[in-house]
C-alpha cells in the first residue's frame, strides 16, 4: 500500500442502499454545522468543499486542508454512530486522481 500525503487527498464516502440519501445529506450538513462550531462559520465557507453524487450514492469531500479533514473526521464520527459503520464506506484518494472525479462544490450558507 502506499502512502499518500495527506494535505493532497480527498475523502469518497459510498452508502449501502439501504440508507436514505437524504439522511446523509443532512448528516454531512450537521458536520459541517460542528466544523463552523470549532473554526468559524466563514472559515469554513471559505476552505471546505464536497460533492454529492444520489445516483451513485457517493459523498466527496476535499480534505487538502485543516477544515475538509475536519469535517470528514466529525461526518464519519456522526455516520458511524448513526447509521454503523458497516452501512459505509470511506477512503482517501489522491488528489490528481481526485482531479478526475466530480470537483467538490464550495460550501455556501
Amino acid at each position: 500500500m502506499r502512502k499518500l500525503n495527506m494535505q493532497q487527498v480527498i475523502y469518497r464516502f459510498t452508502f449501502d442502499e439501504s440508507l436514505s440519501m437524504s439522511d446523509v445529506e443532512a448528516t454531512l450538513h450537521l458536520a459541517i454545522v460542528g466544523a463552523e462550531s470549532l473554526h468559524g462559520e466563514s472559515t469554513v465557507r471559505m476552505d471546505g468543499a464536497y460533492s454529492i453524487n444520489e445516483d451513485r450514492r457517493v459523498i466527496v469531500v476535499d480534505g487538502r486542508n485543516e477544515i475538509g479533514r475536519c469535517i470528514c473526521q466529525i461526518f464519519t464520527g456522526y455516520l458511524t454512530r448513526e447509521f454503523g459503520g458497516d452501512r459505509f464506506s470511506v477512503r482517501a484518494i489522491a488528489s490528481a486522481r481526485a482531479a478526475r472525479l466530480q470537483a467538490p462544490a464550495a460550501i455556501s450558507a
